[in-house]
């Protein structure tokens, strides 16, 4: 048997004990899953994208499947920064758990408030800013695919924290790229890509559309090819950056494809929801996978497919 795989994932300051992490809005805030997953054996836990202020979301119904995915429309339903500050954080702390913070606003302003309050917390690892929901009628995706907007909310939440800072990036601009090299410009130290696409579904019987809101965000495995194009553009782009690789990822070889292609961590998503502990599985099948190969650690394989 060989030496068993150094599982290390370094994203600029933060080491993460593996790169498999739990992607924003699919694991409630971490908590929920105590009971079913050891928090503490996950990459980091992404919290469910908070606001300054209590959101509930938009009316249902908000979710639809479709075929190899679903379209969503939560609206960044949460009980606020300063709830998840007082009441969840703690619980997290406890479970051992990596927390990285999504942070969501209707403006600069607020993604500066609500970055400023986490910067506070303790037991916040970093900050991953959620420049991309598809799902809000301001703000968001209007400051992940204008490139002069995604500069601006990140120069303005750098100078807020000090905490590491992950800007999460739409693919419904286009190419990412020139919006993820502004992010790294203003001060991102690692890129998150891609949030959903969006989409809509249509009951043929009912002769209306399946989603309240109409628009929603496709995500699972329909859009995987997507996020690997995505991720290797902006790969190249930015060589020496770090990237989190999301989009339909629900194996353990998904996200070995992910890091071949250069990610330096991957988000499950999705997934989660059919099969609640997959994340720790993946985790396992990673290994598995160095050490069949013989593979000394996960930066070994990162990055092959060129």
């Amino acid at each position: 048997m060989g030496l068993t795989p150094d599982m290390q994932a370094a994203l600029g300051r933060l080491t993460l004990r593996n790169p498999i992490m739990v992607a924003a809005g699919t694991f409630g805030y971490g908590v929920e899953y105590r009971d079913l997953v050891d928090l503490s054996e996950l990459g980091a836990v992404v919290t469910r994208s908070l606001t300054l202020t209590p959101r509930m979301g938009n009316p249902p119904p908000r979710v639809a499947e479709t075929p190899a995915g679903m379209l969503n429309a939560i609206g960044l339903q949460n009980d606020g920064v300063d709830a998840f500050i007082i009441e969840t954080l703690p619980r997290l702390r406890e479970a051992g758990a990596t927390v990285i913070a999504s942070v969501a606003g209707e403006t600069l302003e607020e993604y500066v408030q609500v970055a400023a309050k986490l910067s506070r917390a303790e037991g916040v690892a970093a900050l991953e800013l959620n420049l991309s929901c598809p799902n809000q009628a301001r703000g968001g995706m209007e400051f992940g695919v204008q490139p002069e907007l995604t500069a601006q909310v990140v120069a303005a939440v750098r100078q807020a924290t000090d905490l590491p800072l992950i800007a999460k990036l739409s693919p419904n601009g286009g190419e990412i790229a020139p919006a993820a090299q502004a992010a790294v410009a203003a001060g991102a130290e690692a890129i998150c890509l891609i949030n959903t696409l969006l989409g809509v579904a249509v009951d043929a019987h009912r002769r209306q559309f399946r989603l309240a809101s109409k628009v929603g965000g496709l995500s699972g495995p329909a859009v995987k090819p997507i996020a690997q194009y995505h991720l290797w553009r902006v790969r190249q782009s930015l060589p020496d950056t770090p990237l989190i690789g999301v989009g339909g990822v629900s194996s353990a070889e998904d996200a070995i494809e992910f890091i071949l292609l250069g990610a330096h961590a991957v988000q499950i998503g999705t997934a989660n929801y059919v099969q609640p502990t997959i994340a720790l599985e993946i985790v396992q099948g990673l290994r598995d996978y160095l050490t069949t190969h013989g593979f000394p650690s996960v930066d070994a394989i990162r990055g092959l497919v060129q």
